[in-house]
C-alpha cells in the first residue's frame, strides 16, 4: 500500500451545461486551474450519452438516453485521470464503469472538486496491473 502524509485541501464548485463533454470539460478545468492532486468530491446531474469501459474489457460501451448520475468518483491531474461513473436510466436500471470519452451532459452536471495542497498526483506504469496507475509525491 502506498500512502502520503496528511494534507490540507481546497475545493472548487462548477456546473457543466447541456451538450458539454464531461472529460473535455474536466480536463480543461484541471489545466486552467493548474490542479495537481484533484478528486471528485461530489457530483449530481444527468447525461444523454454515456461512454464506459466495463471491468476487464477493452472496448467502450456507448449508451444514449436519459441518465441520472448516481456516482462519479476518482482522481485527476494534468497528466490524466481515473474516474468511475454509475448512472441510472429512466427505468431505474443502473450501470457503471470506467469513464471514457463521449459522456455528454443532458441538463446539468454540478461538481465539487477537491485538491490536496501538499501532494502531487501523476500516473506511472504498473507492472502488476498493466495500466498507468496513481503515483503520489510530496510537493
Amino acid at each position: 500500500m502506498e500512502t502520503s502524509t496528511p494534507s490540507t485541501a481546497q475545493f472548487y464548485a462548477l456546473r457543466l451545461l447541456p451538450q458539454q463533454d464531461l472529460l473535455v470539460a474536466l480536463r480543461d478545468f484541471i489545466r486552467q486551474q493548474n490542479l495537481r492532486a484533484a478528486w471528485i468530491s461530489g457530483c449530481v446531474g444527468s447525461l444523454s450519452e454515456v461512454a464506459l469501459r466495463y471491468a476487464g474489457c477493452e472496448g467502450t460501451m456507448l449508451l444514449s438516453g436519459k441518465f441520472e448520475v448516481v456516482s462519479l468518483i476518482g482522481t485527476l491531474e494534468a497528466g490524466g485521470e481515473h474516474l468511475h461513473l454509475a448512472v441510472a436510466d429512466e427505468h431505474g436500471h443502473m450501470t457503471g464503469g470506467h469513464v471514457m470519452a463521449g459522456c455528454t451532459v443532458r441538463t446539468t452536471l454540478e461538481l465539487v472538486i477537491g485538491e490536496l495542497n501538499d501532494v502531487v498526483f501523476s500516473r506511472q506504469p504498473c507492472a502488476l496491473s498493466g495500466y498507468d496507475e496513481l503515483n503520489v509525491e510530496q510537493r
